[in-house]
């Protein structure tokens, strides 16, 4: 049976028949809009004092900028669920296969920032873009694709699980040399995906094997270094080179066991302050726009903007926003237990995998459950190219959504 064809999204701009193609989940929209109002708040109770300092008095600056995100990011939602996605099927290699070079060049030759190379520039507009977020959304359709293409002969070693294990290892090492929590994440989030997809648990626990051999040594290598005399100077090497980076992951591990030493670099004083927000913050929160701990958190508008949450609207608003992104992926399986189509499923699954599981990184660094990772929080954090691609895959889950509800409707009648 051949999935459904494209209907198109010409005149998408006529007023008349706007909410007429405005298609998919209502719930899924719903939290949309209400994750971007909290983005707002959020973002322009963090920034306040930034943009005053920056922009001599202009303190809703960046409130601005992210009323351009977020339109951009509706936009993008709106657009990308219109189109069929079994479109993605057909464009899934091509994109994902332009992904690759584009993380190879990122890691040689990208904008250096926090010690790393994760961005490109892209011209025209002087905008910095990290391609490990195209390579995310790329990889996880051409594994959806995959999965749904090798169902026959998905337990086989040699025919099923390599040329499915195979993109997955290749771009999260191209990731890890310089984002390292990125790449776990995304590993961790295919891995699961792969489990629901009938994929051998005997050769995904072999990926887990082997993963978790240089996790191991990054935990030994940090209470080894934990163990020296005190009186022992340690220095992090402040470059881009990989030797740079694994002494910084090193540092992350030990600052998270040990409870970190301000010396050695920010991420202690980072968790410090998160946790001065978390207890000022309380129950009920200090209110809207009167954190005291923005003006002292570094990225507080950005990784760590959960802690000016909970600051503001206590534990009660940490609590809601951690049940919408619940409620978003469990919408999400919904939507995969009722798509008759492999790649349409796990097309929908996966995308909301990595949207939660990075919801939830987020979060438990905030609260200091997890090492300081540098990840975003989904449709919340101050805008940038990840606000875009995060909303382009709601957009693909909501395309599937669509062509769901537009097959039973068919049945129906």
């Amino acid at each position: 049976m051949n999935e459904p064809g494209n209907s198109g999204w010409r005149n998408a701009f006529n007023a008349n028949n706007l909410l007429d193609k405005t298609k998919g989940d209502k719930v899924i929209w719903a939290l949309v809009v209400l994750l971007t109002l909290v983005s707002l708040l959020a973002v322009y109770s963090a920034t306040g004092s930034l943009a005053y300092k920056n922009y001599r008095g202009n303190t809703e600056i960046y409130l601005f900028k992210q009323i351009g995100f977020i339109l951009v990011g509706i936009m993008a939602i709106y657009f990308a669920h219109l189109i069929n996605y079994t479109f993605y099927s057909r464009a899934a290699k091509i994109i994902f296969l332009l992904s690759l070079p584009l993380l190879f060049y990122t890691l040689f030759f990208g904008v250096k920032m926090n010690e790393g190379s994760r961005w490109i520039r892209l011209p025209l507009i002087n905008m910095t873009m990290q391609t490990s977020d195209l390579a995310r959304l790329a990889l996880f359709m051409y594994l959806a694709r995959q999965i749904s293409r090798k169902q026959e002969v998905i337990k086989d070693f040699k025919k099923g699980f390599l040329p499915i294990i195979a993109p997955v290892i290749i771009t999260c090492m191209l990731i890890a040399p310089a984002n390292l929590s990125t790449a776990l994440l995304l590993g961790a989030s295919c891995l699961m995906l792969m489990f629901i997809g009938r994929v051998s648990t005997k050769h995904i626990l072999l990926v887990i094997g082997v993963a978790m051999i240089p996790i191991l040594f990054l935990i030994s290598a940090a209470v080894l270094r934990h163990g020296k005399a005190d009186n022992e100077e340690i220095v992090i090497k402040k470059s881009g080179t990989l030797t740079g980076r694994v002494d910084t992951w090193i540092a992350r591990v030990e600052g998270f066991i040990y409870g970190g030493k301000d010396a050695v670099d920010n991420d202690a004083y980072q968790v410090n302050q998160a946790k001065i927000a978390i207890a000022k913050g309380g129950m009920f929160g200090v209110g809207p726009g009167n954190s005291s701990t923005r003006d002292y958190l570094p990225q507080a508008y950005n990784d760590f903007i959960y802690a000016i949450i909970i600051e503001e609207y206590g534990l009660v608003g940490g609590a809601f926003i951690m049940f919408i992104y619940l409620v978003f992926l469990y919408r999400c399986i919904r939507i995969y237990k009722r798509c008759p189509y492999a790649f349409g499923a796990f097309l929908a699954l996966g995308l909301s995998f990595t949207l939660a599981i990075q919801a939830v990184a987020n979060m438990a660094v905030t609260v200091n459950l997890f090492p300081v990772t540098g990840v975003t929080l989904p449709l919340v954090s101050m805008g940038g190219t990840s606000f875009i691609f995060t909303c382009i895959a709601i957009g693909i889950i909501l395309s599937v959504a669509r062509n769901v509800e537009q097959l039973e409707g068919n049945k129906v009648s």
